[in-house]
């Protein structure tokens, strides 16, 4: 499954984005997919993931702040992020996950992401 991240920018704090992650090809929908970011200097982290039966999963962080979800029809997951603060800034990348053992773990490959940057 290729995946393509979109809908970064920059906003003021408090304010709201919608990142898409758009895949090709028909086994979209029977996989699991997450959002992960990466902050300058630091290691790339899963915030969100979303099993192909709708289970989601947040890191504490962006509990209650972000949503993820998926249109099978449009072969697309998003996320929508709001009350975004500066420490949100970051490059966020989507990918194909598996669940084992109770953890999440990617299994594709990673594409370019989008950027993010929270800044008044």
């Amino acid at each position: 499954v290729q995946l393509v991240e979109s809908g970064g920018g920059l906003v003021q704090p408090g304010e709201s984005l919608r990142l898409s992650c758009t895949a090709s090809g028909s086994i979209f929908s029977f996989r699991g997919i997450g959002w992960y970011r990466q902050p300058p200097g630091k290691q790339r982290d899963l915030v969100a993931a979303i099993s192909r039966g709708g289970t989601t999963n947040y890191e504490d962080s962006v509990k209650g702040r972000f949503t993820i979800s998926r249109d099978n029809a449009k072969n697309t997951v998003y996320l929508q992020m709001n009350s975004l603060k500066p420490e949100d800034t970051a490059v966020y990348y989507c990918n194909a996950v598996l669940y084992l053992g109770g953890q999440i773990f990617e299994s594709g490959s990673w594409g370019q992401g989008t950027q993010v940057t929270v800044s008044s």
